[in-house]
This record gives C-alpha cells, structure tokens and sequence, in this order.
C-alpha cells in the first residue's frame, strides 16, 4: 500500500476511525484476557459512563470486533469477547499505547508552548 492509498483506501480510513475512538481501543484492550461482563468492565476502565460503555460495545460489535454473549438464566448473564478479528487489533493497540508512554510527555510539552 502507497501512502497515498492513505488518502483513497476506504478500509484505511476505517480502520483509523476504529482506533481514533478513544473507547474503542480501550474496551478492545480491557477485553484482551477473555469474556467479560458489562460491569466488570466498567470498573476495570474507570471513568467511563454505563451509556457510553454500551454504545462502544455496541459499535464494536456492529464492526465484528466483539461478540456479546447470553447466558440463560435468571437473570440472563451477559458477556462481551474479543472475535478473532478484534484481536487482530490488539498489536497495533500495543504499539500506539508504547508509542504514547515512549512519545507523551513530548506532545504534552507541545500543548503546553501552544496554550493547549
């Protein structure tokens, strides 16, 4: 792939949209051990709203990144999981979150000499 498919490539854009979504990569990272329940989650994250959680789950398994997972019972136990393609991303998750520890206090520093 040239860079300039960067431009055109209408799967390189997505999948940038994937990974620009602050949430995405979060809850595809906090999921990398195995299933886990909506609550679990929410207190693994922190800082995450139960609305918010839901919708990332939900666009996550629009996209085939997470399979949500309903166990009979009373009540009913849900479970989200990573799918064979979601981790996929887990790699270039790993490497943008080194890339972060190595690179961040740089681009904070940038933010600080331009007011932000």
């Amino acid at each position: 792939m040239t860079s300039d498919a960067y431009l055109a490539d209408c799967r390189a854009r997505l999948a940038f949209d994937l990974l620009s979504n602050t949430w995405n990569a979060v809850v595809i990272w906090s999921l990398r051990r195995g299933p886990s329940r909506h609550g679990e989650l929410r207190e693994l994250i922190g800082g995450i709203s139960s609305k918010v959680l839901t919708e990332t789950l939900r666009r996550l398994e629009f996209n085939g990144l997470v399979e949500r997972r309903v166990e009979d019972g009373a009540p009913a136990r849900i479970s989200y999981e990573l799918t064979a393609l979601g981790r996929t991303l887990l790699g270039p998750i790993d490497a943008f979150g080194a890339w972060a520890f190595e690179h961040g206090d740089e681009v904070m520093a940038a933010q600080e000499r331009h007011g932000g």
